[in-house]
């Protein structure tokens, strides 16, 4: 089963630090072409630093030595994979575990299975996505509630004012992620205030500081990140018992509370849930309103569809299958932002691809920011065209690479599911203006995120 995760290039990092030292393993690099250690003890992490983040060391690595390539973390060879016929050869169709959610929880000091082994890790997973489904089906009219508010509000500005993506954007995505997995005592903006505080806290500091050590050498830093994830763990497990008192079964921690989990289990699932949810549903939906603004073709074409599916009644989630170009469109703004540019498996036993034998117990890096802007796979792959997944071996590669279809990662899923009730109200409404000389740049997070804000303006969309 192939569910990727989502890195980003510091985390990943700290990730390759963590599995090394956990996994020890052969220290050959087994004749993978690629860069020899420029530092004994570091490898090659200078060359990462130097880079300004590991997708663009991992670019230059693959331009250079092709699509199977290697690099040493510390003493320890890590293997990456470039393109897309390299990942289908690596991939274990059998993989129970989630690696983001393995990953997360490991930053964050959880343990990610049941404590009995890989039946139960694979039972917890379930337990979680299908939480998340439920919620979704229990609450999609609070969804839709919740955006018609943020789309009424900008309808209310005047043409010529610039709306905040991030600003705007995050707060709907912690609004509807708090609500759908904590319950309605969020429906109080000062509790999401004070949740977004901590969120912030945490989500900023996971992993950081592992890179330079800088997180240890700052006894503030460390402080304020340990308190905040201690007032985070504490709200989340006075919530649990809250909830399990009153019987609900409405949102996603009610659905964990129905299953055999233990509290410390299910508060960790709330807690990778409310960190991971808001910052992904926030920012496919960033980017995704960034790119319709810059192509009056593309809104005028979701509208149409919209249109004609929905006429003008609101999105439901049994319409959501139909709205096909809309999927086109969401499909290709996680392509074009490398939403997800980075994730990696451990290689639990000995391995090939093409001819390279990788060791068991091999941190094997899946290098998806280069593949999904490899013009082997991909036509002009810098430009932004939803058209292209009309072809069917386009789909195939993105379901592939983990962003489609069965093996999307949940919290994907439930970005995805956002993002469309955001578009269908929203495009059919108003129009989509980027302001001109903006320039957009990346900052390297778990979710590629807009180094700055990004403004756009809206205007009325008039009926023929």
């Amino acid at each position: 089963m192939l569910d990727f995760a989502i890195f980003a290039v510091t985390f990943v990092i700290i990730l390759v630090g963590a599995v090394l030292y956990l996994y020890p393993s052969s220290r050959r690099a087994s004749g993978i072409p690629g860069l020899n250690p420029t530092d004994e003890k570091d490898g090659n992490l200078q060359d990462i630093v130097n880079r300004g983040s590991l997708h663009e060391f991992l670019v230059s690595l693959h331009q250079e030595f092709g699509s199977v390539a290697s690099f040493w973390f510390g003493g320890r060879p890590v293997v990456s994979l470039g393109s897309v016929d390299q990942l289908r050869q690596h991939i274990n169709p059998n993989h129970s575990t989630d690696s983001f959610e393995t990953m997360l929880k490991s930053l964050l000091g959880y343990q990610s299975g049941m404590g009995g082994g890989a039946m139960d890790a694979l039972i917890r997973k379930k337990v979680y996505e299908g939480a998340i489904n439920n919620t979704l089906k229990n609450n999609f009219p609070l969804v839709l509630k919740m955006v018609e508010e943020l789309v009424g509000k900008w309808k209310s500005f005047p043409e010529d004012q610039h709306i905040p993506l991030c600003s705007h954007l995050l707060g709907l995505a912690m609004k509807t992620v708090t609500q759908l997995a904590l319950g309605e005592s969020f429906m109080d903006d000062t509790e999401v205030i004070s949740f977004r505080k901590n969120h912030d806290a945490i989500w900023s500091e996971i992993g950081k500081g592992y890179l330079d050590g800088s997180l240890e050498k700052s006894s503030s830093r460390k402080g304020h990140y340990e308190k905040a994830l201690s007032e985070m763990e504490s709200v989340l497990l006075s919530l649990a018992k809250e909830r399990k008192s009153q019987r609900k079964q409405t949102v996603f921690v009610d659905a964990l509370l129905q299953s055999s989990l233990t509290e410390r289990q299910i508060m960790e699932d709330c807690m990778v849930f409310s960190l991971a949810g808001c910052v992904i549903t926030a920012n496919l939906c960033i980017w995704a309103l960034h790119f319709l603004s810059t192509s009056e073709e593309v809104q005028d074409k979701l509208c149409r569809e919209l249109e004609e599916v929905l006429g003008s009644d609101p999105v439901s989630l049994d319409k959501i299958p139909q709205l096909r170009y809309c999927q086109q469109v969401l499909n290709e703004t996680v392509r074009t932002a490398k939403l997800t540019p980075v994730a990696a498996r451990l290689q639990e036993v000995e391995g090939k691809v093409d001819q390279h034998v990788i060791p068991k117990e091999t941190l094997v890096i899946y290098a998806l920011g280069v593949v999904l802007q490899d013009s082997d796979t991909w036509s002009t792959p810098y430009r932004f065209d939803p058209d292209r997944f009309k072809e069917e071996s386009v789909g195939k590669s993105f379901c592939l690479l983990g962003f489609s279809g069965n093996q999307t990662c949940p919290e994907l899923r439930f970005a995805y599911t956002v993002a469309t009730v955001l578009l269908s109200s929203l495009v059919r409404q108003l129009k989509l203006r980027q302001l001109k000389g903006q320039v957009m740049e990346v900052r390297s997070e778990l979710v590629s995120t807009p180094k700055d804000e990004t403004w756009i303006t809206v205007s009325g969309r008039s009926r023929d």
